[in-house]
Order: C-alpha cells, then sequence, then structure tokens
C-alpha cells in the first residue's frame, strides 16, 4: 500500500484580522483550548510532512513565539511588504530546502476544523491523479467572500476567480475554493515566478498558479469535501463563536461513542485535549478545559470547571472549580471548593464544601470537609481537619508550609500558623491558634480560658430584647430552683481538665 506523505506543509497566518477588532493576531484566539493556528498546525503535522512552514507578518514576534511554543519544530518565515496569498508562499518556500520535490500543501492558519484526514486524502488524490495542483473545493448556500471555482466545457478547473474579481455571472457560481492546495513542488515554484499583481486589491494571488499551470498544459483537479466546516475560516468574532461551537460539538459526540455519558451535550464543553477513561458521567454545566485527564467511573458536575487537573477511577467532583491539581481514586470532592494549583488530594481522600487548597498534599483517606483554608499544607494518611481551619501560610513576606500528621485531628476553628508541624497522632483543640510543634500523642491547645462576667447585658443594654430574655431566664431558673430542681449541671471541658465556670 502506498503512503501518500507531502515534502512540506506551508500553513499562512500573515493576516492582520482587522475585522477581529483586537490586540491579539486573529490566529491567537483559541477555541476548544487551542489557538486557531494552533488547530492549523496540528492538522498540518498529522498529515506527516517532512517539513513545516508558518508564514507569518503581523504580530510578528507573538505569532513565531506561538508557533516555536506548539510546534519547536516548525520553520516560521517572515512576509515581506508585498500582499497576497501568492507572495507568502514565497516567502515560505525561502525557508524549505530549494531543490524540494513531491508535494507540498498550503493550508490556513484561521481554518481550524481541518482534519489531518482530510489533508491525507487530498495528497493521495492529488498524486493518483498527476496533477499539478489540486484544490480543496465545497458547494455552499451562500459563498459570499469566497473565490469562486471556474470550470471548462467539460467540468474541469480552469481557474479561481476572487470575489472582488468576479463578474455577475462568476459570483452566481457556489462551488468555492476553500484555499487549501497541494502543489508540485516544481510546478509551484515555476508559476509563482510568473504571478502579477494586476487584480483590483493590487495582490500577488495563488489562485493564478492554476490558470498558469493549466496554460502550461498540467493538470489542475478540485478535491471536493462535503465537510463544509472543514472549509471554513475565522473572520469575526461571531465565526470564532460559531465554529468554537460546532468543534465543541464534534468533541462532546466523540467522547460519548467513546463510552463517556454527557447528561446535557449543550451545556458540556470539553477541549480538544482532554482526555476520559470508560463510563464517566458528566453532570449539567461543566468545562473541561487544557490537559484535563479523567480516569474511569469517575463523576463530574454539575456546574465544575477544571482546567489541566488529573482524575483518577472512581472519585466524584461536584460544583468545583480547580486548576493544576490531582484528585485520587475514590476521592470526593465539592460542593463549592476550590482547587488552586499545586493541590493533590490521595486517594479516598475529602475536600469538601466551601474549602479552598493552594500548593497542599492531602494523604490517603484525609478529609478536609468544611470551610477551611489549606495554602502550602502537607496532610498525611487519616487526619481530619475541623470546620474553619486556617492554614496561615503567609506572615506578609514569605509563605511557609505546615504539616499535620497521620491521623492526626484539628479542632473547628483553629489557626495553624506556619511554619508548624503536628506530629502523627495529635489532637488539637477547637478554637486554638497553634504556632509551636507538637510530639506523637499530644494535645495542643493555645487559647484564653472563657470568663464569664455577670450582669454585663444589664449594665450595657437596658432595657434591651437581650436584656429582658436575660431577666425572664433568670426568673424561670429561680422558681425552678424554689421547686426543689437542680440547676443544670455546669459543662466541662476536657482540654481544661475541669469545670468551664470557675
Amino acid at each position: 500500500m502506498t503512503t501518500h506523505r507531502p515534502a512540506a506543509v506551508i500553513v499562512l497566518a500573515a493576516g492582520e484580522g482587522t475585522r477581529m477588532k483586537s490586540a491579539v493576531p486573529k490566529v491567537l484566539h483559541t477555541i476548544g483550548g487551542r489557538s486557531l493556528l494552533g488547530h492549523a498546525i496540528a492538522a498540518a503535522r498529522g498529515a506527516g510532512p517532512q517539513h513545516l512552514a508558518v508564514v507569518v507578518r503581523h504580530g510578528r514576534d507573538l505569532v513565531a513565539a506561538h508557533v516555536t511554543e506548539v510546534d519547536p519544530e516548525a520553520l516560521v518565515a517572515d512576509q515581506d511588504e508585498v500582499k497576497g496569498t501568492g507572495r507568502a508562499v514565497e516567502c515560505g518556500l525561502t525557508c524549505l530546502p530549494s531543490d524540494l520535490t513531491g508535494t507540498i500543501l498550503v493550508t490556513y492558519g484561521d481554518v481550524p476544523l481541518l482534519a489531518a484526514e482530510t489533508l491525507t486524502s487530498l495528497v493521495a488524490a492529488h498524486e493518483e491523479s498527476g496533477s499539478a495542483v489540486s484544490v480543496i473545493t465545497a458547494d455552499l448556500p451562500d459563498p459570499t467572500g469566497y473565490g469562486r471555482v471556474l470550470r471548462d466545457g467539460d467540468g474541469a478547473v480552469a481557474g479561481i476567480v476572487e470575489q472582488k474579481d468576479a463578474t455577475a455571472d462568476q459570483l452566481a457560481i457556489t462551488e468555492i475554493n476553500s484555499g487549501i492546495y497541494a502543489f508540485d513542488a516544481d510546478r509551484l515554484r515555476s508559476a509563482l515566478a510568473r504571478v502579477g499583481t494586476d487584480n483590483a486589491q493590487g495582490e500577488k494571488y495563488l489562485t493564478d498558479v492554476l490558470a498558469i499551470a493549466r496554460g502550461d498544459g498540467c493538470r489542475v483537479s478540485a478535491h471536493l469535501v462535503d465537510d463544509l466546516w472543514q472549509t471554513e475560516g475565522v473572520n469575526d468574532r461571531v465565526q470564532l463563536a460559531r465554529l468554537g461551537a460546532e468543534l465543541n460539538r464534534r468533541t462532546v459526540e466523540r467522547w460519548m461513542r467513546e463510552g463517556v455519558t454527557v447528561v446535557d451535550p449543550a451545556t458540556t464543553w470539553i477541549d480538544t485535549d482532554v482526555s476520559f477513561g470508560r463510563d464517566v458521567t458528566i453532570h449539567p454545566g461543566t468545562q473541561l478545559h487544557g490537559a484535563t485527564t479523567i480516569g474511569d467511573d469517575v463523576e463530574i458536575g454539575p456546574d465544575t470547571t477544571l482546567t489541566d487537573v488529573e482524575i483518577r477511577r472512581g472519585a466524584h467532583v461536584i460544583r468545583t472549580h480547580g486548576s493544576l491539581a490531582l484528585i485520587g481514586e475514590g476521592a470526593s470532592v465539592g460542593p463549592f471548593a476550590y482547587l488552586r494549583p499545586g493541590t493533590e488530594l490521595g486517594p479516598d481522600g475529602k475536600i469538601g464544601t466551601f474549602v479552598e487548597t493552594k500548593n497542599a498534599v492531602i494523604g490517603e483517606g484525609a478529609k478536609v470537609p468544611h470551610l477551611t483554608y489549606a495554602g502550602d499544607a502537607r496532610i498525611a494518611e487519616g487526619a481530619n481537619i475541623g470546620a474553619g481551619t486556617i492554614f496561615a501560610n503567609y506572615d506578609g513576606q514569605t509563605k511557609r508550609t505546615s504539616t499535620v500528621g497521620r491521623y492526626t485531628f484539628v479542632g473547628s476553628g483553629s489557626v495553624l500558623v506556619a511554619p508548624v508541624h503536628l506530629a502523627d497522632g495529635t489532637y488539637v483543640g477547637a478554637g486554638s491558634t497553634v504556632t509551636l510543634d507538637t510530639d506523637p500523642g499530644e494535645l495542643a491547645v493555645a487559647r484564653g480560658k472563657q470568663r464569664n462576667v455577670e450582669g454585663w447585658v444589664a449594665r450595657r443594654f437596658p432595657g434591651s430584647a437581650t436584656d429582658e430574655a436575660a431577666k425572664a431566664a433568670g426568673e424561670c431558673a429561680g422558681a425552678a430552683e424554689q421547686d426543689g430542681i437542680p440547676e443544670a449541671a455546669a459543662p466541662v471541658d476536657p482540654a481544661d481538665g475541669g469545670a468551664a465556670r470557675a
């Protein structure tokens, strides 16, 4: 079986994109977690070229840096002052070997739904037909803005005319030029040398190569595609949103066919690089971004947004916002949890309601159930962090780490002032502000002894509703005592080792 591999792909990304009305170059706007150019480069690289070149101009430094980040092996070519797609391709050729032979593909940096498989099939059809030029075309009900494909009496491609240069009859043609081509390398170089700028825009059109090839007696072919989305480019933010929604629809549908349950596809957004195991359930209002990785039997949502998060088998995440975090096997998170970068939740661990974590490693079976900030924390296996606990990790100058040992229990409303180390098997009395390390098995208590000031309400707020309630309660207590009913015993505080009331 013959494998058709292009000698090179040239991606044109030099346009300004004025209709985006943005300081950001058009090709750097994103859908599905990738820039438009990132999608184009992925498709081009998927066709397996020997060389890949990206032609840049507007926002040159930003775009070139992005190319290097996305594909370090890609070549960057600069378009000069001469306008037009033909000149852009010429500039792209300058960074390729001068003796390069074979098929050269030309694509665009603003056509994000183009698939690598489509490029591969274009190369195969081009080479098998012996064509000098092959162009992907599509039949659009409204072809406004696109170049029209001209055919001769035998149905062969005779040329392409741009919208602004077209006659009234030509504007009625619905077969459009996608701008995506396969060229024989030698024919492309020869034809571009003869392309002029005698047109309404004063530009060097790549489309003129087709007429020149025909004039040289070479074959020019059309490769008609049914999936019109693959030929559609982005020119403004309306099209950006439209293509983004279509890309998401395809991504969600693909994962559902792979065994993921998506309860409401209309409110579920999944980036291109997200991956799933089997039997995952995604509830409405969920957004999964970046390189998020989901294991088998995971349940996510509703109303959850995760970016670059790894979730392992059997975990449950509900109403949570998280990024750059790891959620272990069988763990549970939320509702209303905030996982900041550096959070690692161990197997069967719990991060509960209104809990914020940052650079926190929480061990197997450890629990941080409610109303807690755990920043720069190391919480070992089986530990339990009481409601309202604060890891005070910042002294105004430096962030420091606190550690909680195995099966240690931190009482509600405590503050751990970093750096502090609670040894294995420690207890912390509720309401404590802990500044000193503990040894195994100790009880840490750091709070003032309770003092009850008799008659304070009557003196401070005489005649208030609170004062009246206190008087009524006092009268009831006195009547009960006269009837021989003993006053309730004072509570005992085990941390004090005696009665709470002196």
